[in-house]
């Protein structure tokens, strides 16, 4: 059966900190066997350098450097090819986040400014009435910052700040990442178990897998949990 292409999703990289979220969410987005559209500005590129150790080639772009094996049905774009698809409201799509979201990118997307391939399909999402998610990661706030989201809010887009909650009590720093994760997912209408849910008495995801923040994707399913220690042993 040919894929619908109306399932296919958008990641975006921008020039904030937060490049483990960023990777974490790349990483289950494709292991989800849906079409993932990536692109990344250069800033991106610096802090994927410096938060993780990755080298990232945007004119000769290989999947494996952002720790994936199995790169699924990834697409890259480079961040000024206005010829890609995302680049037009013609071209189908389920959704784009933009993970992390630069304080200057999530100005170009509040006034229509559309300089490169992610504000360009950020616009195009915003204009065909799709979900547009941005998570920023900046303290503290302008009032510049807080009117630029209350704009992008305005027009349709969903603000989602990095900020990981703690009531699940979280055991490892993998497990913050993996909360902001989550909720990103969930507005992507994409179906995830890792993170516990308030609420729900479901098995703890943690007790059953195990990334390194240090590399998000290479998840490894636990053998084991020894009895009382909540790291798994």
């Amino acid at each position: 059966m040919t894929p619908n292409r109306g399932d296919d999703l958008v990641l975006a990289m921008t020039g904030a900190s937060g490049a483990p979220y960023a990777v974490r969410l790349l990483c289950v987005m494709v292991r989800s066997g849906r079409r993932v559209h990536l692109t990344i500005s250069p800033s991106a590129v610096q802090v994927l350098r410096d938060e993780l150790g990755l080298q990232v080639d945007l004119n000769a772009f290989n999947p494996m450097a952002m720790g994936l094996r199995d790169p699924g049905r990834l697409v890259y774009h480079h961040h000024n090819d206005f010829s890609a698809g995302i680049a037009s409201g013609s071209f189908p799509t389920a959704g784009m986040v933009v993970l992390p979201c630069s304080m200057s990118t999530l100005a170009s997307i509040a006034s229509g400014v559309t300089t490169n391939l992610i504000t360009r399909a950020a616009d195009v999402h915003l204009k065909e009435r799709r979900k547009l998610i941005l998570v920023p990661r900046e303290t503290p706030l302008s009032l510049i910052h807080i009117e630029n989201m209350l704009r992008v809010t305005q027009a349709g887009a969903v603000v989602l700040p990095a900020m990981p909650g703690w009531y699940h009590r979280p055991r490892r720093l993998e497990d913050l990442v993996d909360f902001v994760v989550a909720r990103v997912c969930d507005q992507l209408g994409l179906s995830n178990a890792i993170a516990p849910r308030w609420g729900l008495d479901d098995p703890d995801p943690r007790d059953e897998t195990r990334w390194d923040v240090h590399n998000p994707a290479d998840e490894t399913q636990l053998e084991t949990r020894a009895e009382g220690n909540p790291d798994g042993g």
